[in-house]
């Protein structure tokens, strides 16, 4: 089964997000509603280092959740009918056994794994793992809904 790779020009046509919140770069290895890995480039100069922690910067966990969030909403955007999409968002809904394992510096590219588990209307579930060069740095599972745009 052949996969799919979509660059931000693409995620910014499929998601709300926009810089700096917009956190994933691409994502590769897509299979249709089912799985994909996001990219994002940890950089030593993105929004959150400046502040968290100046002397031993650190991308915070809870941005690592939101980008497992953009992916997922990325990856279903990109699956579903356009129409069915059209003036909707997605908004997550909960974030379960979210574990942080290591911690992640600047000038890194994190991978995202995600998973679709599965879909019941217009609510999804999720899981995910963040690594870098292999090593694991973060998992979780969440659950998103597609909601009417107001």
């Amino acid at each position: 089964m052949k996969s799919d790779t979509i660059d931000k020009k693409k995620i910014e046509s499929l998601l709300p997000h926009r810089e700096p919140m917009l956190l994933i770069e691409k994502l590769t290895n897509i299979v249709h509603l089912k799985s994909a890995t996001a990219i994002v480039n940890v950089r030593k100069d993105s929004f959150f280092v400046q502040g968290h922690f100046p002397e031993q910067p650190v991308m915070p966990g809870v941005l690592i959740v939101e980008a497992f969030g953009q992916a997922a909403a990325a990856l279903t955007a990109y699956g579903i009918d356009p129409k069915e999409y059209e003036n909707k968002l997605v908004y997550l809904m909960s974030v379960e056994k979210a574990r942080f394992r290591n911690p992640v510096i600047p000038n890194c590219e994190l991978c995202l794994d995600i998973e679709a588990i599965r879909s019941h209307g217009r609510v999804w579930k999720y899981k995910g793992v963040a690594r870098i060069n292999e090593k694991k740095m973060a998992e979780a599972q969440w659950s998103a809904t597609i909601v009417d745009r107001k």
